[in-house]
């Protein structure tokens, strides 16, 4: 008895101090339960409506007439389970996309008929969103690109998606990191999967390291928090290609900011080819396993 006391003993002096060796540092239940609670939001905002799982189309617009529908004549093509083979026209007239329906097609905007309608883009936070049975469409805007950006509420993704697998919760990924200022902005160069670079501002830096090596990140700001585009050396292996994305909140008096990797989360396009995902940029390609968080969903995209 005295032997397996001993034993005991000392699995849990190994599993206490494990952290000392940069493996895993023991998970309190409340922790597990506010990163589990976190991952089931995400979950559910991912099938909603407004969601990444029930894109089915990104048809960028020329200058002029876009005529769209089911048929295979027009320039736009919509499922023909859910629309007629001739719906109308979108006009493009420089930044301006105006919207004509035909007769006897029955589009809505809030639930009324529409007919023409001038639509606001994605960038003005209050996009025109129309639909047609279980179909619905908006206007994006990505540089000096314009296009339809097309949802299906009945798409099989909605009802075959199981979740995505992750690495055990592990709080060794719970970082405190030093955020330094800038004396003013920085231009950040950030490239898209669409092609385009995106310069963005940024004010400062996240300083912080993991097993006593030195690494930062270069966030961009989202709201009162930091928006951080990274990736590491799982990406294209254990987790998506293209990075992820980590928010974390602002800094503390002391400038102090939590980075918790822990709920590092993969960008749409990990989902659908019809997202229009940021890339990391140079600066936040860390040299690095951070074996935390989401893996890849899939095969990607």
């Amino acid at each position: 008895m005295y032997f397996i006391k001993v034993i005991l003993l000392g699995f849990l002096i190994f599993s206490f101090f494990s952290c000392e060796e940069g493996k895993t540092v023991r998970v309190s239940d409340k922790y597990k339960t506010e990163i589990e609670n976190w991952h089931n939001k995400r979950i559910t905002n991912l099938k909603k409506e407004t969601g990444w799982l029930n894109l089915v189309g990104l048809f960028w617009l020329k200058e002029g007439e876009n005529n769209f529908g089911s048929d295979a004549s027009n320039d736009i093509q919509f499922p023909s389970d859910q629309s007629p083979a001739f719906i109308g026209k979108i006009v493009k007239k420089d930044s301006v996309i105006t919207t004509s329906i035909n007769e006897n097609v029955n589009v809505t905007f809030n639930d009324k008929p529409v007919k023409k309608i001038v639509m606001k883009n994605d960038i003005s936070g209050d996009p025109t969103v129309l639909s047609l049975n279980s179909l619905r469409w908006f206007i994006i805007k990505r540089g000096e690109k314009y296009g339809v950006r097309l949802r299906n509420l009945e798409v099989k993704l909605l009802t075959e998606f199981e979740g995505i697998e992750r690495f055990p919760i592990n709080k060794k990924w719970k970082i405190q990191a030093k955020y330094v200022a800038f004396d003013k902005p920085k231009k950040i160069a950030i490239p898209t999967i669409i092609g385009t670079i995106e310069e963005e501002e940024i004010f400062g830096t996240l300083n912080f390291a993991i097993d006593n090596k030195d690494y930062s990140l270069s966030p961009t700001q989202a709201g009162k928090g930091l928006f951080i585009v990274f990736a590491d050396l799982t990406s294209g292996a254990e987790t998506y290609g293209g990075g992820r994305f980590l928010y974390v909140d602002g800094p503390d008096s002391n400038n102090n900011v939590i980075l918790d990797f822990n709920n590092a989360y993969n960008p749409p396009c990990a989902f659908t080819k019809y997202a229009t995902c940021p890339l990391p940029p140079d600066e936040n390609k860390l040299r690095v396993e951070i074996t935390a968080g989401e893996k890849n969903y899939g095969k990607g995209h």
